[in-house]
């Protein structure tokens, strides 16, 4: 008995030790653990995991070293929507939304600072303007403009070498599913038209001034006629 009690610092040593040199391995990184543990996020949880685009940060983050930047807008923001505008998109403009949140590459808020805008985004090219995203900074604040909404990095929920998740105080709306549709190229306004080309009067020619010449004419042949009658009777009565 009085030797086990010998035994127990060594043991105690033994496992000291061992928790110094091989302590507990930290569990895999999980996108909607870390919105949930920060609180507020339950709409956006669910768009990721309906869209499956959880699963597919979690495969990324742990089986590989590529490094990811989430915008994660609060519960708030998604109320401050317009009535309706998640439902007025189909499941595949909403995987475009949920991925429009997602920079594929890990940005620190300094690194901010120097980023090329626009920003390219999971949810496709930023180049071609449908689906561009800004991004300023002003001090330590950082601006975020996607052409249709504008808002403020308010919080960094998660940083590590592989992950930053930021919260934002408004769903990130792209132009390519919600700015405003390009307008119609007005008509043509037709050119003035010419206007017609009026007679004078002086110009044009009347029935009564034709009616007049024709009467003068006649007129004067009938005096002449009567003057040769005159004439002719005159001569006559000479003989």
């Amino acid at each position: 008995m009085a030797k086990f009690f010998h035994f127990l610092p060594l043991l105690f040593l033994i496992q000291t030790i061992s928790a110094q040199v091989a302590p507990a391995p930290a569990g895999p990184t999980n996108i909607t653990q870390v919105l949930e543990k920060a609180g507020q996020f339950t709409t956006f949880i669910k768009l990721l995991k309906a869209s499956q685009v959880a699963d597919r940060i979690n495969s990324q983050l742990n089986n590989s070293n590529q490094g990811l930047t989430i915008f994660a807008p609060t519960d708030n923001a998604f109320s401050s929507l317009k009535a309706g505008t998640l439902n007025s998109i189909n499941s595949q403009d909403q995987l475009q939304l949920v991925q429009f949140h997602i920079l594929p590459s890990l940005y620190t808020t300094s690194q901010f600072q120097t980023a090329s805008n626009p920003l390219h985004t999971q949810a496709g090219n930023s180049d071609d303007g449908e689906y561009p995203l800004n991004v300023t900074t002003s001090g330590n604040q950082v601006n975020v403009t996607t052409g249709v909404v504008d808002t403020t990095v308010s919080n960094t929920i998660y940083s590590d070498n592989q992950l930053a998740v930021y919260q934002v105080d408004k769903v990130l709306l792209p132009m390519a599913l919600f700015g405003a549709p390009p307008t119609a190229a007005p008509a043509e306004a037709p050119g003035p038209t010419k206007p017609e080309k009026n007679v004078r009067s002086a110009d044009a020619p009347t029935r009564s001034s034709d009616t007049s010449v024709d009467a003068s004419s006649a007129v004067s042949l009938n005096w002449k006629t009567a003057f040769v009658v005159a004439v002719i009777a005159g001569v006559v009565s000479c003989f």
